[in-house]
This record gives structure tokens, C-alpha cells and sequence, in this order.
């Protein structure tokens, strides 16, 4: 039972960022912008919510600062970092006309590297490693309660951070925003055919601005997520979760509902892969030293790759993706 609890706590917490990511991936993508940025925008707000932690943890030891205080600024930090740096990916796109996926890529490759310089200046050369306060975690304590039974101790407090509530409200804000929402029905119309946005007074280019943005900020609080979740501190990358998130995003067909599944559905094989020497029914390969080792670690990805090739022919992505926005065209 104990084994239950934490892969159900850990799932959930590894979820989080694949979550936020994929949705942030979706909202540039219904504007017509392909992000494949997502993996620079997750190091660079893993990196700038780890700083700022870093920053007021002595006022959060002296006791000057409530510990979740600090981290809901860490992460609205985080948040507002990856904006900032997804404006580099709407600008060449966007303004430039830019290959968005050449771009992206770009992008991708200068976060880690921009990480590494950025640690070294406020750490020294050669601390590669931001560590995470302990109070980032929600505890018993920070309820001021005590839960004797082990399988909630577990459940609630091991894998518990802010960040999933916060992601909770997210969703839901995007779910309304998206369907509810004049601001999201013209995203999509964006995404589907510019041009006849265009002629009934929508603009194009702002909408898409404003699509890259919203993903920047969520793949930035998603970056801080997955450090919170992968252990004590962050080391210049989130493991290629930005690219699992896109998986993620195709499978869940660019519809929120259908992409907090596939996150529930990708977190439970990682957290399987993660535990598996802990769960009774799973096979151990006796006799085969080391497989299970780097098999099930494996899993995800593997897993990612069947069900895309068996849903690609399902998925159906906005038509006007990947097109630069041209007023002159009908």
C-alpha cells in the first residue's frame, strides 16, 4: 500500500509539468506557431525559479518570508523568465517570417548552454548544480497538522509542491480561456485560417503573439515543476521533457482534456519505470543482469513512440501551423 501511494503522489507530481508544457505548446500551436522551443523555455524557467529560490532562502530561514510565499514568486518568476524568452521565438517567427522550426531548435540548444554561463556567474566556475531549499516542499507541518496513517502521509506530503495546485487553477483558466472566451475562439480561428480572421478584423499577428507568450509563461512554471519533481536541485536540463511534452500535446490532440490524460497516461509509465524494483508484479529479468536497469527507465519513450505511430493518421493539428501569416494571401 505504501508502494501505491508514493507512485500515485509521483505521478501526479511528474505529470505537473508535462501538463503545463503541453498545454503552453498548445496555445502557440492553435495560434499557428509551432513551439519547439518548449524544452529552452523549460530550462530557462527551471533555472530563473531555482535562482530566486536561491535568492530568498535566507529571508525564508530568518523567518522574514512564509516558505510558499517565496515559492509562488519563484514560480510567477519562472513563468515571467519564459516569456521572456519565448519573445526570441514570436519575434524571428512571427515578425521575420522565420522557419519556426529551425528557430526552435536554436532556441533549444542556447537555453542549456545560457544555463551552464548563468549558474557559473552567480555560483563560481565549475557549480553546475542550483540546489532546492527543503521548505519548497508542502509538508504536515506547513498545515500545522499531523496524519498518523502512513498511506496518506505518503500521498499527500511525499511528492507535494505548489506547483500542482497551482497548475490545477492553470488548467482550468486554460480550458475557459480556450472555450469560453472570445480571446481563445479567435486563437484558434488564427490557427485554422488567418486570413479569414483577418477579414473579420482579428489580428493575426497579435493573436500569435499572444498564443507564444501564454505558452512561454506555462512552459516556464512547467520547467521549475519538473526540477521540484526530479530531485534536489537543477543541473542545466530537464531531461528532454520539453520533447516528451510535445508528444504529449499530438497525442492529446491539441485539446486540454485529452492532454491532461496523456500526461496522467506518460507520468504513470515514468513513475513505473522509476519504481519498478519496488512493485511486486512487475518482471525483474533474473538472470539477465542490468536489463531492467535501463528498460524500464525506458519505458515513456518507448511508449510515446508506439502510440504516436498507432494515433498519427487520428491526429488532426491546425491547418495554418507552421505558415507564416501573410497579408497579401487568400
Amino acid at each position: 500500500m505504501i508502494v501505491l501511494a508514493d507512485v500515485i503522489s509521483a505521478t501526479i507530481v511528474f505529470a505537473v509539468p508535462l501538463l503545463l508544457v503541453a498545454m503552453g505548446g498548445m496555445f502557440s500551436e492553435r495560434s499557428g506557431i509551432i513551439n519547439i522551443a518548449l524544452e529552452g523555455i523549460m530550462i530557462i524557467g527551471a533555472l530563473m525559479g531555482c535562482l530566486m529560490m536561491r535568492w530568498l532562502d535566507a529571508a525564508v530561514v530568518a523567518g522574514q518570508l512564509g516558505a510558499q510565499l517565496a515559492m509562488l514568486i519563484a514560480t510567477l518568476f519562472a513563468g515571467v523568465c519564459g516569456i521572456v524568452f519565448s519573445v526570441l521565438l514570436a519575434f524571428a517567427s512571427i515578425n521575420l517570417k522565420a522557419d519556426q522550426t529551425i528557430g526552435g531548435t536554436a532556441l533549444n540548444m542556447l537555453a542549456p548552454a545560457l544555463a551552464i554561463v548563468l549558474t557559473w556567474v552567480v555560483q563560481g566556475q565549475g557549480q553546475t548544480t542550483i540546489l532546492i531549499p527543503t521548505w519548497s516542499r508542502i509538508t504536515q507541518e506547513t498545515f500545522g497538522i499531523t496524519v498518523a496513517n502512513p498511506f496518506l502521509q505518503n500521498l499527500l506530503f511525499k511528492n507535494s509542491y505548489l506547483t500542482t495546485f497551482i497548475t490545477v487553477l492553470l488548467f482550468i483558466a486554460g480550458v475557459i480561456l480556450l472555450y469560453k472566451t472570445k480571446f481563445g475562439l479567435r486563437l484558434m480561428a488564427c490557427g485554422e485560417h488567418p486570413q479569414a480572421a483577418a477579414s473579420v478584423g482579428i489580428n493575426v499577428f497579435k493573436m500569435r503573439w499572444a498564443g507564444v507568450m501564454i505558452s512561454g509563461f506555462l512552459g516556464g512554471i512547467g520547467g521549475l515543476a519538473f526540477t521540484l519533481a526530479a530531485g534536489s536541485g537543477f543541473q542545466s536540463s530537464v531531461a528532454g521533457y520539453g520533447f516528451l511534452a510535445l508528444a504529449v500535446m499530438i497525442f492529446g490532440n491539441w485539446k486540454p482534456w485529452s492532454i491532461l490524460g496523456a500526461s496522467l497516461f506518460f507520468a504513470l509509465f515514468k513513475v513505473i519505470g522509476a519504481y519498478a524494483s519496488s512493485i511486486p508484479f512487475m518482471p525483474q529479468f533474473k538472470g539477465l543482469e542490468g536489463v531492467s536497469t535501463y528498460l524500464y527507465p525506458m519505458l515513456p519513450y518507448i511508449i510515446t513512440m508506439i502510440l504516436l505511430i498507432l494515433t498519427s493518421k487520428k491526429s488532426r493539428a491546425p491547418k495554418a501551423e507552421g505558415i507564416p501569416y501573410d497579408k497579401g494571401m487568400r
